[in-house]
């Protein structure tokens, strides 16, 4: 029996589970702006109160490796390892594509949404990486990759190669402003959250893929660009 605490912080909502087994025993979210730094360890202490669970009880700490806000990765990922470093608990990174595709699996799983011809879809999770660009990634119904993660930058012909084999179904923060552009997908609303990390990482985590606690680093895709600001402070 495992006990996983979830983290994803890599868009504007903050997302805490604690899993057992790869099912989810309870939940915080918030996407009240992005005060991730404070509202974490909130989310945390009210979950482990909640679940009667105490930190050494943890098996593992789990948490969203990005792609997604460079401030938001940061965050989670730091309290994910200064966790781990104290209670010496493995730290297990999923790909944040990678767990919104499973969020979206188990709301169709659950009736949440509905797609006609799910089992031939083509599920694209699109993270906002602002103007018409995307971190993007294409997977099957059976949350398996099917193509690399992507700085995409979305057009009219954008990920033809799997348009039209099934539905294309597209969602996350950055899916609404494409949908007009590809012309055909189906747009449904599945948003970023811990819970989808939990099956994943209790796999990770029987498979003994953790990661190195000192050396660790958020999955960024693109460098942070610092940019001046053309406001005159003085």
């Amino acid at each position: 029996m495992s006990l996983i605490l979830c983290i994803e912080t890599g868009t504007d909502i903050c997302s805490v589970g604690i899993a057992r087994d790869g099912e989810l025993l309870s939940l915080r979210e918030s996407d009240e702006g992005r005060d991730h730094a404070r509202k974490v360890g909130v989310f945390v202490d009210e979950l482990l109160r909640e679940t009667g669970v105490a930190p050494d009880e943890l098996d593992a700490v789990a948490v969203g490796k990005g792609p997604g806000s460079y401030t938001g990765l940061r965050i989670g990922v730091s309290f994910a390892k200064g966790l781990c470093y104290g209670l010496r608990i493995p730290l297990v990174a999923v790909g944040s594509l990678d767990a919104l595709t499973e969020v979206a699996r188990e709301d169709y799983e659950a009736g949440i949404i509905d797609v006609d011809g799910w089992e031939s879809a083509r599920l694209c999770p699109m993270v906002d990486a602002r103007r018409m660009e995307v971190y993007a990634q294409v997977f099957d119904a059976g949350g398996n990759a099917l193509s690399e993660v992507a700085a995409e930058i979305v057009e009219p012909d954008s990920f033809a190669a799997w348009r039209g084999v099934g539905p294309f179904v597209i969602f996350g923060n950055g899916a609404a402003k494409c949908a007009a552009t590809l012309e055909g997908s189906v747009l449904v609303d599945v948003a970023p959250s811990a819970r989808g990390l939990a099956r994943l990482a209790q796999k990770a985590l029987d498979e003994g893929r953790t990661e190195d606690i000192a050396y660790f680093e958020p999955f960024y895709l693109k460098d942070f660009v610092v940019t001046t600001s053309k406001k005159k402070l003085f």
